[in-house]
């Protein structure tokens, strides 16, 4: 059974970082796309940052370049998010998924397998 824990969500201010994790179990197809996805109350679920596990191919949305990162350990099965300069409208319950897939990274409906989220909260 394929398994996304996320981890690493809080409270920070304007300016501040944040390190997300998502622990990955159960999960064995080698040519996969992982990514991280937000939701705001409100709003649609959006495409953050995604990696191909092929070759390590990092994708990201147009507010967030320069600022976020993501990684994968495989040794591990951890994907982490890392952000930087956090901003109030990154407010958002963030999701890690993973689809067997290439193609499309930033785009929620095509993720097959999602994690419970984890809630980030940016105070101006």
């Amino acid at each position: 059974q394929v398994q996304l824990v996320e981890s690493g969500g809080g409270s920070v201010q304007a300016g501040g970082s944040l390190r997300l994790s998502c622990v990955v179990s159960g999960y064995t197809y080698s040519k996969s796309s992982m990514g991280w996805f937000r939701q705001a109350p409100g709003k649609e679920r959006e495409g953050v940052a995604a990696i191909y596990t092929t070759d390590g191919s990092t994708y990201y949305a147009d507010s967030m370049k320069g600022r976020f990162t993501i990684s994968q350990d495989n040794a591990d099965n951890t994907l982490y998010l890392q952000m930087n300069s956090l901003k109030p409208e990154d407010t958002a319950m963030y999701y890690c998924a993973a689809k067997p897939r290439l193609g499309l990274p930033l785009r929620a409906g095509v993720y097959n397998y999602w994690g419970q989220g984890t809630q980030v909260t940016v105070s101006s």
